[in-house]
């Protein structure tokens, strides 16, 4: 399936913010006045889920109807060097959906256009039936409609994730996921659910009458802040619970958490890892501005890399933290086996800014520090459970001894290292200096080390020998 791509199919839409200041209200009606700044204008609907999940280089398809507006054009330039479109006629234009924001709050929005798709041609038909895995992003304007005969089809036989709406037709029977979120799946059961006391409770009524009514193998519901709960139609639904608390813009939130779990699924995932993976993703897409981080709409990557799903991306979420006035903190080590001195640590650590990325020694670079047999944890799964921390908000590899050349890419204001030396002999401080940053020494807890922890677990295994 890693070799097929993954075919996202949905309604296309234009989104634009208009962002401004309101200080006054207008002299003949109570509303406020918006002064302003600047307009921001970037695919919507299953265009932002085909660009999401293009994000790690991965090859995407966005399966669409567009028609031959100025908003149906832009939307194909900002799309294309990200994904590849295989579009069929759309009768009217795209709906064009602005939102008026005053200090990053939406005080209104404008909706205009829309149109009807037509007829679905050939190479529409060709690119689902060759799909790896399949994400509809039904925003309920007719292109999961149009198409359902052929969505039917590949459900049998590849991952289908469906991002339903209340607007939009029921999922096709057999998909892998169907991923509603709180408001959707109380309007999609209003008439199949009882009311409940207790949320969770009535939540789960929810989504398991969603998996029998839709055939689906399973269903989550998102809970924003909460995570999201996951149904197989049984008794005893699986709550994945968020990480940490993400305040911020949450719009585009659940195309990020489908676009993530179609992604994990497509690889190969089971479904819990894909929504645990989903997430988190769309937890640090909240916290790290949303769609307006500009990061995000920088040049894709063209090559694959191997995820951490747990971790947000250093370098913006660097920039995003320094452009906001914040306080960049990142502290390094080889975290072999995380204990408590760690943990002490980086909870230390974070609290001194806005944000901490943990520059962390890769297999080879351990191995020239600690020696023949280190690392005992290879990376992938260290920076995994670093990322779980609740203290750690992305982490970054590097492989030479001392992170000279990422600390000059990171440009942090804060530098901490656990020890007993003083900040000065640390050999980052001179880099430091360079662009006005400081060195920190924190002290680990006493008696506490990944040296000292293998020692004692070699010699409880020599005594059960």
């Amino acid at each position: 399936m890693r070799k097929r791509p993954l075919v996202v199919v949905g309604d296309a839409l234009l989104d634009r913010d208009i962002d401004g200041q309101a200080t006054r209200l207008a002299p003949d009606a109570p509303a406020p006045v918006v002064e302003v700044h600047g307009v921001r204008t970037r695919p919507g609907g299953a265009g932002l889920a085909a660009a999401l999940a293009a994000r790690d280089g991965r090859e995407v398809i966005l399966v669409t109807a567009l028609g031959q507006g100025e908003a149906d054009d832009t939307v194909r330039s900002l799309l294309a060097d990200r994904v590849r479109i295989v579009d069929f006629p759309l009768n009217g234009t795209i709906p064009v959906k602005s939102r008026v924001r005053a200090g990053n709050r939406p005080l209104a929005r404008l909706d205009d256009g829309g149109g009807t798709p037509g007829e679905p041609t050939e190479p529409v038909r060709r690119a689902i039936a060759e799909a790896g895995a399949v994400l509809v992003s039904d925003y309920g304007r007719g292109t999961a409609c149009a198409l359902r005969s052929q969505l039917a089809e590949a459900a049998q036989r590849v991952p289908v994730v469906w991002d339903p709406h209340p607007r939009g037709g029921a999922p096709v029977p057999g998909v892998r996921l169907a991923t509603p979120n709180a408001t959707e799946a109380r309007a999609l059961t209003e008439h199949m659910v009882a009311a409940d006391g207790n949320p969770l409770r009535q939540y789960a009524a929810r989504a398991d009458a969603l998996c029998d009514h839709w055939h689906a193998a399973a269903v989550v519901i998102t809970l924003g802040e909460r995570g999201a709960l996951l149904s197989r139609g049984s008794a005893s639904p699986m709550l994945l619970p968020a990480r940490r608390q993400a305040a911020g813009d949450p719009c585009g939130a659940g195309d990020c958490f489908a676009a993530t779990a179609a992604s994990a699924l497509a690889d190969g995932g089971l479904i819990e890892e894909a929504v645990q993976c989903a997430v988190t993703a769309a937890t640090d897409f909240v916290a790290h501005g949303g769609v307006g981080n500009p990061a995000l709409w920088s040049a894709p990557s063209t090559t694959r890399a191997e995820p951490v799903p747990q971790s947000a991306d250093p370098f913006a979420l660097a920039r995003s933290v320094r452009a906001s006035g914040g306080t960049v903190v990142a502290a390094g080590g080889c975290f072999d086996l995380l204990h408590v001195g760690h943990v002490g640590l980086l909870e230390s650590a974070r609290r001194a800014g806005d944000c901490l990325i943990v520059c962390m020694n890769g297999d080879a670079s351990v191995t020239r520090l600690k020696g023949p047999g280190r690392p005992l944890v290879p990376a992938a799964d260290r920076a995994r459970v670093l990322s779980a921390l609740a203290c750690v908000d992305a982490v970054a590899v590097f492989d030479e001894d001392v992170p000279v050349e990422l600390l000059r890419k990171l440009r942090p204001d804060v530098w901490v290292k656990g020890g007993d030396y003083t900040a000065e002999a640390l050999p980052e401080a001179d880099v430091l200096r360079s662009w006005g940053g400081q060195a920190l020494v924190l002290p680990y807890i006493d008696g506490r080390s990944t040296t000292e922890l293998a020692l004692r677990a070699a010699a409880a295994a020599v005594r059960t020998e």
